[in-house]
């Protein structure tokens, strides 16, 4: 692929300006047959590897498809596209273009659900991947919970009971659950991480519960329990509770 150099410097309102000064041209001309496809990924991976930032303007449409060396119509299609995976807006006007967005956990979230959605992994797995992480993550939330921490993670508690006390609980609370506590941690990271797994949870504890109807219901007095060692700061209480929790889901999904 032949390297252009193009010097421009992206600001938010699109503005070249010297405060970052001339860069190489980071965009490489494409092939035709699926040039959109590879302008998303070219511009994925230049998101990805920080030579794209939030908050940076892309060159215009006419610009680019020079750059690229395809057209207006192909250039639009992979904007559209890019959009669409939520990796930049597209806004209108005299202050408009297409703009990288700041990645959100909902985002990555959706992308890893695809992946492991795909991957074909067993419930074993997603299993041991959260013994691994939930208990790993405990002595955090001990330490940072807050009262609102606590008070949200009680109500999950509480529509779990008004749910048993009806003959059912319903699964999404359980994973529900899973995903707060991750939250309390205050961790950026880990909160995003968890909720990422928040799908992969969720399918795994109903493949669980469609053998043992009665999972949710025990693993409901268990969180409660869970939540109170927290609020005191008790981290070796909190780890017991949820390893004997979590080392149940581990036995019924070896059968």
């Amino acid at each position: 692929m032949v390297w252009w150099h193009y010097y421009w410097s992206m600001t938010t309102d699109g503005a070249k300006t010297s405060g970052r000064g001339a860069t190489d041209d980071i965009f490489t001309k494409v092939t035709p047959g699926r040039a959109s496809e590879m302008i998303v990924d070219q511009i994925r991976l230049l998101i990805r590897d920080g030579h794209l930032k939030p908050g940076d303007r892309l060159p215009a449409e006419r610009e680019l498809g020079d750059r690229f060396g395809v057209s207006r119509v192909t250039v639009r299609e992979a904007l559209r596209g890019l959009e669409a995976n939520g990796m930049v807006t597209i806004k209108v006007g005299a202050r408009g273009g297409a703009f990288v967005t700041a990645p959100t956990s909902a985002r990555v979230g959706e992308g890893i659900i695809d992946l492991l959605s795909m991957s074909g992994l067993t419930d074993m797995e997603i299993t041991e991947a959260r013994q691994v992480f939930e208990l790993g993550i405990i002595p955090l939330v001990c330490e940072r919970a807050t009262e609102e921490d606590i008070e949200e993670l009680l109500e999950i508690c509480d529509r779990g009971d008004a749910a048993a006390e009806q003959g059912s609980y319903p699964m999404e609370l359980s994973a529900l659950f899973h995903t707060r506590v991750a939250k309390a941690s205050h961790n950026a990271a880990i909160a995003m991480l968890a909720e990422s797994f928040h799908g992969p949870t969720l399918l795994s504890l109903r493949h669980v519960q469609e053998g043992h109807p009665e999972m949710g219901i025990r693993g409901n007095r268990e969180h409660r329990q869970f939540v109170m060692a927290v609020k005191k700061g008790d981290v070796e209480k909190a780890t017991a509770v949820m390893r004997t929790h979590l080392g149940r889901t581990a036995r019924h999904v070896k059968g």
